[in-house]
């Protein structure tokens, strides 16, 4: 039995900034800056056990690392003196704090899950609010940094994983379509990034006059049209040649698992194949969206976590070829 293997993840981001405090950009001020930690810590303390990292108290490695997760952007890290983050301990839930924004909450989720991925950032959003003066206007919502995040400051992203259209050279039509609808395609970190293993963010640009119910709408609709686009442009390719996509695919599944070293992007290159056969039925495992963690697991940073020691280049590519071997063997059916 073939898996769809298409859609991600989910991500629903709220920015907000607290009335009376400039933003984390114009913000000098370590004595204002640790008042909105604490005031952000304390409200969320009563919804859920969080852990709370500030930038200046954790090494680049572990800050690298949470990135690799996603759970927070450069922007955070680069704000090495005031920047923090509320984590809980899911890691489904991050609370990013003088980032580009006093306050951008966020909740991730497996598959397309937007109007829950919402309903939980909002309950967030709920608590914080309670505790806090959010800066709002009545005519432009509420007041962010950045003037794109105006409105709802609602950001909803589904991360989709994109071989066929790819390799078909279909992408550059697909961003222009969805622009035309007020959405965005980003690579794997967001703006500025790589599509790296066919990984693409679908995004909303447009936050002022719509409503997020209407966001969450747009994205949604437009994932699933690409999804659709996506499943059938893979049959498309494997009718074409279906002994070249199985030998690719199953080719990739034997470096994989039998390579002694390899580096992140060939690592990259070779999962998507495999990612692909199994969508395709070509390859089998016990639990095929153990992929996923596993391409996180085995970025830089966390490779060096898993391993616990510093790694230079060549001594992490030998630990993720083992790493990748050992996840790989035990899901064999």
């Amino acid at each position: 039995m073939s898996i769809d293997y298409t859609v991600i993840s989910t991500r629903v981001r709220l920015a907000r900034n607290i009335s009376g405090y400039p933003f984390p950009s114009k913000l000098k001020d370590e004595t204002k800056a640790k008042e909105i930690v604490r005031k952000v810590n304390t409200a969320v303390s009563k919804l859920d056990s969080f852990n709370l990292y500030f930038m200046n108290n954790i090494s680049e490695s572990s800050a690298i690392s949470l990135k690799e997760k996603y759970l927070i952007s450069n922007d955070l890290i680069a704000n090495h003196n005031y920047g923090a983050v509320l984590i809980n301990k899911a890691e489904d839930i991050s609370i990013m704090i003088n980032e580009e924004d006093h306050i951008r909450s966020q909740c991730f989720m497996r598959g397309l899950n937007l109007k829950e991925a919402y309903s939980r950032i909002s309950e967030v959003d709920d608590k914080l609010s309670n505790s806090l003066t959010y800066a709002f206007d009545k005519d432009l919502g509420y007041l962010t940094a950045c003037p794109t995040n105006l409105g709802t400051a609602l950001r909803a992203s589904v991360m989709l994983f994109l071989p066929a259209l790819s390799q078909k050279n279909y992408m550059t039509e697909i961003i222009r379509e969805v622009s035309r609808l007020g959405l965005t395609v980003r690579g794997i970190y967001g703006e500025g990034s790589d599509a790296d293993g066919y990984m693409y963010q679908i995004s909303n640009e447009v936050t002022l006059g719509v409503s997020e119910e209407k966001i969450l709408s747009i994205v949604e609709d437009a994932v699933n049209k690409i999804v659709v686009l996506e499943n059938k442009t893979r049959k498309e390719i494997n009718l074409a040649d279906p002994i070249g996509m199985k030998d690719i695919t199953k080719r990739s599944f034997g470096i994989l698992t039998n390579c002694a070293k390899i580096s992140s992007k060939e690592f990259l290159q070779h999962i998507a194949n495999v990612k692909l056969g199994i969508s395709l039925g070509y390859i089998k495992l016990k639990e095929p969206m153990v992929l996923d963690n596993l391409i996180v697991a085995v970025r830089p940073a966390n490779i060096n976590i898993l391993s616990g020691k510093d790694l230079i280049a060549v001594e992490r590519d030998i630990y993720r070829a083992e790493y990748v071997k050992e996840i790989l063997t035990k899901n064999i059916i």
